[in-house]
């Protein structure tokens, strides 16, 4: 009888770390960013083919009203804008999407992410990656994004998950323009409503996110997955409260931290510095999906020997749920090398 219940012990901890295992999840930061220009649809075909579990959209609208797949609200970091429209520019000297029609923003190329400098020359953010200014890529619409993994979801037979961002909600809606309804209907109109589907939707804006929960959704007839971004610690103090997951917990199903809220800067390999942050949110029943997890030089944090060892230390030590990486490639090889 002692061998038995040994036995059943034994077999239960394998069973649940197992069921543990499985949920950790690989989600594509801007596709296979690390690879191609952030957000192209060549990204997200590679992103999808390295066996990503969800894929990011970061969504902006137009002129005209049309949601287009771009990580800033402005177009002057990842196309040639500024050669193709050089009049257009804000009082700012900023290019913003909302400024352009689809039809404008067709003409442009998009390319791997750069800075200008002060001598008005153009920089790579991350020297190593995709040469910047070569081959031809476009901006993407939602649209299109959407059709593209549930298209490759039909032809492969997997069920691969997209993770749209909603970018700058105050700011569309300081211009005329609810961002959210039209993410959320576009959402709708392909199948994602219910908290069952392939999806995640999220903001970096607490009060955006509790209209889309108490008056978006229900309007709609939508009850997706929510998730609360968090960057700077300053714009909601309260969220690192004792109770502040909870109150998170009302409206969210889950938080996005900036990976450095989960194990902090200033960790060493002989004292890592796991904050309460996870635990809080798991116990007010949230999931937790830190962001962005990269291999370029100077990436990885000096409290991890290597990229793999920093995933060890954030999923398993930490325990996140999944992970934001612009190199989903090597995050789906370490955890298929833990199974």
């Amino acid at each position: 009888m002692r061998l038995f219940n040994v036995a059943a012990v034994m077999l239960l901890t394998t069973l649940v770390a197992s069921e543990s295992m499985a949920q950790k999840i690989v989600i594509a930061h801007r596709g296979a960013s690390g690879y191609l220009p952030e957000h192209t649809l060549e990204a997200k075909a590679m992103a999808y083919a390295m066996g990503a579990d969800y894929i990011e959209q970061d969504v902006v609208m137009t002129a005209d009203d049309q949601l287009i797949v771009l990580h800033d609200i402005t177009l002057d970091r990842t196309t040639n804008v500024d050669e193709v429209f050089p009049n257009r520019a804000r009082d700012d000297g900023r290019y913003y999407a909302i400024d352009f029609t689809l039809e404008e923003i067709r003409q442009l190329k998009a390319t791997e992410g750069y800075r200008v400098l002060s001598n008005g020359e153009k920089e790579q953010g991350f020297a190593g990656r995709f040469p910047m200014g070569t081959s031809s890529f476009s901006v993407p619409t939602l649209q299109e994004e959407i059709e593209l993994i549930q298209g490759l979801n039909k032809s492969t037979g997997r069920n691969i998950g997209i993770y749209p961002e909603i970018k700058g909600p105050a700011f569309h809606l300081e211009e005329g323009k609810d961002i959210s309804q039209a993410v959320v209907e576009m959402l709708k109109a392909y199948g994602y409503t219910t908290k069952q589907d392939r999806v995640f939707l999220q903001t970096f804006e607490y009060e955006e996110l509790v209209r889309i929960k108490q008056d978006i959704f229900p309007a709609l007839g939508v009850d997706i997955k929510l998730i609360m971004l968090i960057g700077d610690p300053e714009a909601y103090p309260w969220m690192f409260e004792a109770d502040g997951m909870e109150k998170v917990a009302e409206h969210a199903d889950g938080i996005g931290p900036s990976h450095f809220l989960v194990i902090e800067r200033s960790s060493t390999r002989d004292n890592l510095k796991i904050t309460p942050l996870v635990q809080r949110a798991h116990a007010a029943g949230m999931e937790v999906h830190p962001y962005t997890y990269r291999v370029d030089p100077g990436q990885v944090p000096a409290y991890a020997n290597s990229f793999e060892e920093m995933l060890q230390q954030h999923y398993f030590e930490a325990d996140v749920d999944g992970l934001f990486t612009d190199f989903p490639d090597r995050a789906v090889q370490f955890l298929n090398s833990r199974r």
